[in-house]
């Protein structure tokens, strides 16, 4: 992989915002961090990705804090991982000496030490002699939380009234108000460890010399490459595929299996903009392509235990809610239980432990990245109805059931109600896939995953023999099918368009051959493949939609979306212009940042804008690859 490089400037002259592309991702599989090429921790949420941060630099440079540590002389740097792991090192060239930083979280079974979140961050230096730096400037609960420094047997413990860090180091630490820094000089052949620690609730401060900090270098070395080990994948663009495989096993929290959507939030998606958003959390919508991802790349104990998740959430959910009756139409707000409103027996999305509870709320006080406000936490967007996710739900069940193990009886009960309240309520208008905060919609896309939830469904009867109403599944599914074909095809634009009763286009209605609705090449479909392409894509990147045609209730413009770009690939491939689709995505490689990681949008000049990284991205990616290699034979 291509490393980043880039001088570094004297402290006074950095720029107080790295770009987004400008970072790394590490984790332990229930936290993360971002570590920008400079070499400061600038994102950092402990103790679990949607625990508030302790370092936020990288959503205000003054008030969020973050972890420097870089030689104290100009430099250039470049970055990259430890091969075939997500240890992340970024390496220093100055005037008199090389050095590098290597930052990783140890993957630690013990649940006891498995609390501790212990974040390493080993410097060495490999030529000549460095000067070094690091100043710890932890900013509690998104920097709302005052916090104490004290020394305790040989530790620095930054203590706030709902978390405490140990900082344990190998080299001397002094305290400086809130902050803890070290200025220290490494020759050739020598290093330096950091370690920070969450303390507290039994997990004591405890000292990470330098040779413990190789061992567990070692250990997590060996763990990142045993999981990879077990891919199936030989194709074209292996180094991409498995760098997309990492990143989703770092999306991964341990304890339940969930997969979150990214691991930040309020990245903006246009530079001075306000649609910035809270993705900490799991997307039903993202389920069935965390599944064909996982399966196809021989990920079957990953995928389990995501089905697992999945089930213990809809069964939860479901249990609670009447899902005969049929919604009220067109409405706003939310009702009592776990779904949103209209009825819907499920939400769009979940914390990481299966809890419903995600209220939006802004933080004034941060300015957000690059003065992109508002930062917000929590996301409404799970009051909104949005059809389409029982098609994703479903078909992530089917996929299972065929490729993993056959679904139990209680998930089978489930199925059947989820797809008798979608034969009653799927012809709502609702918010759509892109959670739009205008007006509701009666949204192809979302018609189009009604079909999948019944006909996969169906699928899955037949196959298993299961008791289903099959003649009324039946019939729902042809009806949907046919108002698809009538309503959702404009003769004008010769294309599928975005909903009834409007003519604009939308990316989302790529899904529509993969998803296997229609054949990849019907007429009818081609001929939107070229329409989309005209109005749509520039340089094989692909637009949602056109936002000043489909209003939805934002200010401003966004870049295009990197999964619809691997979206138009596959589709491209499917419809047999193999050429085509193989361009296209050699152009998308070049967009992914210096590591292979990809944020959910690219802006103007080919920056990554948006949450970084994005799971949904990374799995189109896999998908397309997957598909695109299987076609070029």
């Amino acid at each position: 992989m291509t490393s980043s490089e880039s001088p570094r400037p004297s402290r006074a002259d950095t720029p107080r915002y790295l770009p987004i592309a400008e970072h790394g991702l590490i984790g332990d599989m229930r936290t993360s961090a971002l570590v920008g090429t400079n070499g400061t921790v600038d994102w950092y949420c402990c103790t679990r990705f949607d625990a508030p941060s302790v370092f936020a630099a990288i959503l205000d440079a003054d008030r969020g804090g973050s972890f420097e540590l870089a030689p104290d002389v100009p430099a250039r740097t470049k970055q990259f991982y430890f091969p075939d792991t997500n240890i992340l090192i970024t390496r220093f060239f100055a005037e008199h000496g090389v050095g590098e930083v290597q930052d990783f979280m140890p993957i630690v079974d013990d649940s006891r030490e498995a609390d501790r979140h212990r974040l390493i961050r080993r410097v060495l230096c490999v030529r000549g002699a460095l000067p070094f730096t690091a100043r710890v400037a932890p900013r509690f609960d998104y920097g709302r939380q005052t916090h104490a420094v004290r020394r305790r047997q040989g530790h620095t413990v930054f203590e706030s009234p709902d978390l405490s860090l140990g900082l344990t180091s190998s080299v001397p630490v002094e305290i400086d108000g809130p902050d803890a820094w070290s200025s220290f000089k490494l020759h050739e052949g020598e290093s330096a460890v950091f370690a920070l620690d969450r303390i507290g609730d039994g997990v004591e401060p405890r000292a990470c010399p330098v040779r413990e900090a190789e061992e567990q270098f070692s250990a997590t070395v060996r763990y990142w490459r045993g999981w990879l080990s077990q891919s199936r994948y030989r194709g074209r663009w292996r180094e991409m595929v498995h760098r997309s495989a990492l990143t989703l096993k770092l999306l991964t929290y341990a304890p339940t299996g969930a997969i979150v959507a990214a691991p930040t939030t309020s990245l903006p998606e246009q530079i001075g903009g306000e649609r910035n958003w809270d993705y900490r959390y799991v997307w039903v919508r993202d389920a069935a392509f965390c599944i064909y991802a996982l399966l196809r790349l021989g990920f079957t104990d990953e995928a389990k235990t995501f089905v697992h998740f999945l089930s213990g959430v809809i069964c939860r959910n479901c249990g609670s809610v009447d899902v005969s009756v049929a919604g009220s139409g067109a409405g706003g707000g939310a009702e009592a239980g776990p779904g949103p409103g209209r009825g819907s027996p499920l939400q769009i999305m979940y914390r990481i432990d299966g809890r419903s509870e995600l209220p939006e709320s802004e933080l004034p006080h941060l300015e957000g990245h690059l003065g992109s406000a508002p930062v917000r936490i929590g996301n409404n967007a799970v009051n909104q109805l949005q059809l389409d996710i029982y098609g994703a739900l479903i078909d992530s069940l089917y996929l299972y059931d065929k490729w993993g193990e056959p679904l139990s009886s209680n998930e089978w009960d489930t199925i059947v109600d989820l797809v008798d309240w979608v034969c009653d309520n799927w012809d709502q208008p609702d918010e759509g896939i892109w959670e739009t905060r205008g007006s509701t919609q009666k949204f192809l896309y979302s018609r189009l995953m009604c079909w999948v939830a019944i006909e996969r469904a169906m699928r899955i009867a037949g196959h298993r023999g299961l008791p289903a109403d099959m003649l009324r599944w039946g019939r729902a599914r042809d009806t949907i099918y046919r108002r698809i074909m009538e309503r959702g095809w404009s003769a004008e634009r010769k294309a599928f368009v975005q909903h009834e009763g409007d003519d604009v286009l939308d990316a989302a209605v790529l899904m529509m051959p993969l998803a296997k609705f229609i054949s990849p090449t019907d007429p009818k479909w081609l001929s939107t493949l070229d329409a989309l392409g005209t109005d749509l894509v520039s340089d094989s990147l692909v637009y949602r939609y056109d936002p000043s045609r489909s209003p939805d209730g934002l200010r401003g413009e966004e870049g295009t979306f990197s999964i619809c770009s691997f979206w138009y690939v596959e589709a491209l491939s499917r419809a047999g212009r193999v050429d085509e689709a193989r361009l296209a995505f050699e152009k998308m490689l070049t967009y992914a940042n210096h590591l292979g990681l990809y944020a959910e949008e690219i802006g103007r000049t080919g920056e990554q804008i948006g949450n970084f990284p994005q799971a949904f991205t990374h799995l189109a990616l896999i998908s397309a690859a997957f598909n695109l290699d299987r076609a070029l034979g």
